[in-house]
C-alpha cells in the first residue's frame, strides 16, 4: 500500500514538472517558466516559482530554444545577435560627432600656450599643466554633445568622450611646442636685447 501510493505521488509530481515551459538561454542556462506570449522580437513568461509575480521579457535572440509543456519546441538558434554592430555603429557615430562638436579644448589649450611661452621658463612651467591636462579628460560640463538622449547610450557616450580627449590632448600638445617655439624666439631676443 505505501508503495502504491509512493508511486502515484511520483507519477504525478513528475507530470508537474514536466508540465512546464523551459527557455534555454544562448549561456546554456535552462529556466523553467510559463510562457504568456511570444512576440515578434520577445518572449514573455513568468517565472513557475511566482506564477501571481511580474511578467518577464527576454529578446528571442537571447533565447536558443523554448520547449513547452506539450512537447512542441519553437528554435531561435538561428536569430543573428546584431546588438555588437548597433553598439559599434554608436560608438563610431559619438567618436564622429565629437570631431564636429567638441570645442572646449581652447581655454586649455591657450593655458598651456601662455605658460610655456614665457621667456626663460616656458619650457619648465609649461610641462606640468601639458601633462596633467593632457592625460585628464574633458569634464561632462565641457564636452559640447549635441543632443543628451544620445548621451545616455553607453557606446555613444564612450565613442564621444574617447575623441574629446583625442582632441584635447592633442591641441595641447601643439599648443606646448608652439609655447617652447615662442619661449625660444622671446629668449633670443631678450639675449640679443641684452648683449647689447
Amino acid at each position: 500500500m505505501k508503495n502504491l501510493l509512493l508511486f502515484i505521488l511520483f507519477a504525478s509530481s513528475s507530470n508537474i514538472i514536466k508540465a512546464q515551459d523551459t527557455l534555454t538561454m544562448r549561456s546554456g542556462e535552462n529556466v523553467i517558466v510559463k510562457i504568456i506570449e511570444v512576440g515578434s522580437n520577445e518572449v514573455k513568461y513568468k517565472k513557475i516559482d511566482n506564477l501571481n509575480g511580474p511578467i518577464f521579457s527576454n529578446l528571442k535572440s537571447d533565447l536558443i530554444l523554448i520547449r513547452y509543456e506539450n512537447g512542441s519546441k519553437d528554435d531561435f538558434s538561428s536569430i543573428q545577435i546584431e546588438s555588437s554592430k548597433f553598439d559599434e555603429n554608436q560608438f563610431e557615430q559619438g567618436y564622429n560627432d565629437a570631431t564636429k562638436y567638441y570645442k572646449s579644448y581652447k581655454l586649455a589649450g591657450t593655458a598651456v600656450f601662455i605658460t610655456s611661452a614665457i621667456p626663460l621658463y616656458g619650457w619648465i612651467m609649461g610641462v606640468s599643466p601639458a601633462l596633467l591636462l593632457s592625460s585628464t579628460s574633458p569634464l561632462d560640463e565641457n564636452l559640447d554633445y549635441p543632443d543628451l538622449n544620445l548621451m545616455k547610450n553607453e557606446q555613444y557616450a564612450r565613442g564621444y568622450k574617447t575623441q574629446a580627449k583625442n582632441i584635447k590632448r592633442k591641441k595641447i600638445i601643439r599648443n606646448y611646442i608652439s609655447g617652447l617655439a615662442t619661449c625660444a624666439a622671446l629668449t633670443g631676443l631678450m639675449i640679443s636685447a641684452l648683449s647689447q
